[in-house]
């Protein structure tokens, strides 16, 4: 049964809560920690009395602690502190009202309800009283359950844009794993409710940072659908950190030449070329009524399918050229296409109305563009051009087949009145030089690929832009926001030589991409690639890896709503061992679990899921999963050079236990009489339990790939996507590094080899390190492949051994930043003297 703690400033007052509380819970453990030993008045709170209450109400379900104000919470959380790792986890420090949560909780606790359910009842205590006496004014529990059944659930919205696209998806999805109800209140903008189930609806709300959001569920799995939200909600809504858009440098404004058009930056750089003018070309909508409005609404489910496609493919494409999390923006975009706020309005202007179906579907867009633009949010209102793009995609292939759009056939610098996504995405970076577009802003997701995809942008420009003859010669400086028409000579001279250097050193990389990786003195570095879909793989060898040193295998289980067969995911893995024409592939296991949640695979609400039932965690807990992943890549291997790898590996018997649901997997397939292919096993360094231990996995191992951006967190005690301590969570500390050396020494005294498959490998300034505390193989997205390899070529192992060993003499990342930034700028200039 779950305890209860009353933590007050008055001992009188703790004795009569806990009176209250008594006899409403019966035979609940309710202990008090009221005032302090001191001579009457003795007003005050006590951190040790706390703890001692908290330890005698814990019978083993967990014990929730009530509190009055000020320094109640304070010593409430001392005390939490005081108590040991394993003890701190049942414990829950609730911010309910103090009579009320206790009655509620004493309740609750008495029919047996868990930890979670107890701390809920108890947030919600205000809701009969608010109803009671009409209080429009009462403030919204946490979670409650209201007068007709339904649960709610208020939230504050961290993220620094509010719920724009990115997470306002990954709710649409959370919302939609469950057999719920659900509808987002914005309560602080006034605004709503709207259905949960549609993105449009959610963005429309206008949620912005610190705004706060009431969540209402009601239907069979009400109560788990708000617990996966408030979860996704802790996490950030899963959304990395966003700075904030790129703004001019306040030193007052540069010298401007005459015919400048003053705009904002949206993607560094610079470039000079002439002008090219791009230009949509919006579909032609028949106005004719509908003849069938059954065949129109089946037409419009075909076109969207085949919209879905493309925007599949292009997902893929940003994917492989800037990463995943750019890639993202088109989850947003598919979620368009099945949005209620857009097909809810088409089927009525098609059975109601004799709509056709291209006048339903763009109408229904333009209504909810509309509302986008309303919104007095730069950011929000930008996601207009998202809409209007799917909506155009859409219409497209009702009319023609085909999206029209105006595609360069010259090089230049490309003006637009403004972008989608998608035309950005499908631009040809041998032709596009920079983009310039009249309207805009840098926060437009066409902005943000143009950063990722490295094409310098200046957006916001201004009408005269479109007015720009076509062939007119321009200069763009995307880092000042800025396009001159018919530049001045000098200036074309600076930007050229700008541009330059910085293809020339992108064109030597990519020259000697094919060539192997290696150091001055001799030593071969082998250089693959991380990806995440069978697309993926063929940029990476474009690019020059030399195989796949991870496979996100998470692409077969993400946007479904059921497990991917044994048979789906041998032809995945296979498809990608063709691509690879002969090259290595190493594929890791599944990795999701409470912080990476999958709908049709519902976990247990977990307090701090980075800590949680992930990765082989996970695997173990549900083996059959594990089981069905080993058997397709046994199949798989049979015919190309596979290794399979564990992510999330702490000790050394989940090795062993996930080895032998391996060896399990291979007897099922000797049964079946399938040809299964040999396997080296490697463990994902990530933990740095894994790192001190390397020694007792080397002998058993295969070889270590490690995971810098986790084991960074994990050393270091720093979310990366956590604004406050980002800055501590530099994989260049010598913490880490001394990490990285540990399992590397471990790994050559059994003649095993050591990946790195963190962002750290992809960093020029890392790899003379890296290479020198002994890792052999360096794994990175497909465009970093020839940078990283050119960055192996300058390095002398011999002097990397050393400069590593000083590095870890070091205290901080910034110290050994400095160090690895002189001994470049070092080679450099020994590079450069004849």
């Amino acid at each position: 049964m779950v305890g209860l703690v009353i933590v007050t400033h008055s001992a009188t007052l703790a004795d009569g809560v806990g009176e209250l509380a008594r006899g409403m819970g019966g035979e609940v453990p309710i202990e008090l920690a009221g005032g302090i030993d001191a001579p009457e008045p003795a007003l005050g709170t006590d951190a040790t009395r706390v703890l001692e209450a908290i330890e005698r109400a814990d019978q083993g379900d967990g014990v929730l602690v009530l509190m009055d104000l000020g320094s109640a919470v304070l010593s409430a959380e001392m005390a939490l502190d005081l108590l040991p790792p394993e003890r701190r986890e049942g414990v829950l420090l609730c911010e309910a009202p103090l009579v009320e949560g206790a009655v509620a909780a004493a309740v609750t606790a008495k029919l047996g309800a868990s930890l979670a359910e107890v701390a809920a009842e108890a947030r919600g205590s205000l809701a009969a009283k608010a109803t009671h006496l009409g209080s429009a004014e009462a403030a919204a529990p946490a979670m409650a359950t209201t007068g007709d059944g339904s649960r709610t659930l208020t939230l504050t919205v961290p993220n620094p844009l509010g719920l724009h696209a990115r997470p306002a998806a990954r709710f649409v999805q959370t919302a939609g794993g469950f057999d719920a109800d659900i509808t987002v209140t914005n309560l602080t903008a006034g605004r709503g409710p709207s259905s949960g189930r549609s993105l449009n609806a959610i963005a429309t709300l206008g949620v912005r940072q610190g705004h706060e959001i009431l969540v209402s569920a009601s239907g069979p799995q009400a109560q788990e659908a708000l617990a996966a939200l408030e979860a996704l909600a802790g996490r950030g809504f899963d959304d990395e950190a966003v700075e904030a858009p790129p703004t001019p440098a306040p030193a007052g404004p540069p010298v401007v030449p005459e015919g400048a058009l003053a705009g904002l930056p949206a993607a560094p750089g610079t470039a000079v070329g002439a002008a090219r003018h791009f230009k949509a070309v919006a579909p032609e909508i028949p106005t004719g009524p509908a003849a069938d409005p059954e065949a129109e609404w089946e037409r419009l489910g075909e076109a969207r399918e085949r919209v879905r496609e493309e925007i599949r493919t292009t997902r893929d494409s940003v994917a492989a050229r800037a990463g995943e999390y750019n890639a993202a923006i088109f989850d947003a975009h598919l979620l368009f296409l099945d949005d209620d706020a857009l097909l809810g309005p088409a089927r009525r202007a098609i059975f109601e109305q004799g709509r056709n179906a291209a006048q339903a579907w763009n109408e229904a867009a333009e209504a909810v563009a509309a509302d986008y633009r309303g919104l007095d949010d730069e950011y929000l209102g930008a996601r207009a051009d998202d809409l209007t793009g799917v909506a155009r995609q859409v219409v497209a292939q009702l009319v023609g087949g085909t999206t029209p759009a105006a595609a360069l056939v010259e090089p230049g610098i490309l003006l637009a009145a403004d972008l989608t996504p998608a035309d950005t995405a499908s631009l040809d970076r041998e032709l596009v030089r920079g983009i310039a577009t009249a309207y805009g802003g840098p926060t437009s997701h066409s902005a943000i690929l143009a950063r990722s995809l490295g094409i310098p942008a200046a957006v916001g420009l201004g009408e005269p832009l479109l007015d720009v003859p076509e062939g007119t010669h321009l200069a763009l400086d995307g880092d000042a926001g800025a396009v001159y028409v018919d530049p001045a000579a000098d200036l074309v001279r600076t930007y050229e030589q700008r541009s330059a250097e910085r293809e020339a050193e992108a064109r030597r990389a990519l020259a000697s991409a094919q060539r192997p990786a290696t150091t001055r003195d001799g030593t071969s570095i082998e250089v693959v690639a991380n990806v995440g879909s069978p697309a993926d793989v063929d940029a990476a060898v474009v690019n020059g890896a030399e195989g796949v040193g991870l496979l996100r295998t998470e692409f077969l289980f993400l946007e479904r709503d059921s497990l991917p067969g044994e048979d789906e995911q041998y032809a995945a893995y296979a498809e990608i061992g063709q691509r690879l024409g002969g090259r290595p592939l190493i594929l890791r296991t599944l990795d999701v679990g409470a912080d990476k949640p999958l709908p049709y695979l519902p976990q247990r609400v977990e307090a701090n899921p980075f800590l949680g039932v992930r990765g082989i965690r996970l695997g173990l807990a549900q083996p059959e999963l594990l089981e069905t992943q080993l058997r397709a890549a046994l199949r798989a291997a049979a015919d190309q050079p596979l290794k399979v790898m564990f992510p999330m590996v702490t000790m050394l018997a989940e090795f062993r236990a996930a080895t032998a649901v391996l060896a399990r997997a291979r007897e099922q397939l000797d049964e079946r009489g399938v040809r299964a292919g040999r396997i080296d096993v490697g463990v994902m360094v990530e933990v740095p339990a894994t790192a001190l231990a390397a020694h007792a996995f080397a002998p058993e191992v295969d070889f270590f790939s490690i995971g810098t951006n986790d084991l960074t967190q994990y050393t270091l005690a720093a979310e990366r996507g956590n604004d406050a301590v980002a800055p501590l969570a530099d994989a260049l500390h010598p913490s880490v590094l001394r990490l990285i050396g540990m399992v590397a020494e471990a790994a050559e005294a059994e003649g095993k080899w050591v990946g790195v498959c963190g962002e750290l490998a992809s960093d020029p300034l890392a790899v003379p390190a890296l290479v020198g505390l002994g890792v052999s193989e360096l794994s990175v997205n497909p465009p970093a492949v020839p940078a990283t390899k050119e960055a192996v070529r300058q390095v002398d192992s011999g002097a990397a051994r050393a400069l590593a060993g000083e590095a870890l003499r070091l205290a901080s990342a910034d110290e050994v930043r400095a160090l690895l930034a002189g001994e470049e700028a070092s080679l450099a200039h020994q590079i450069s003297t004849p």
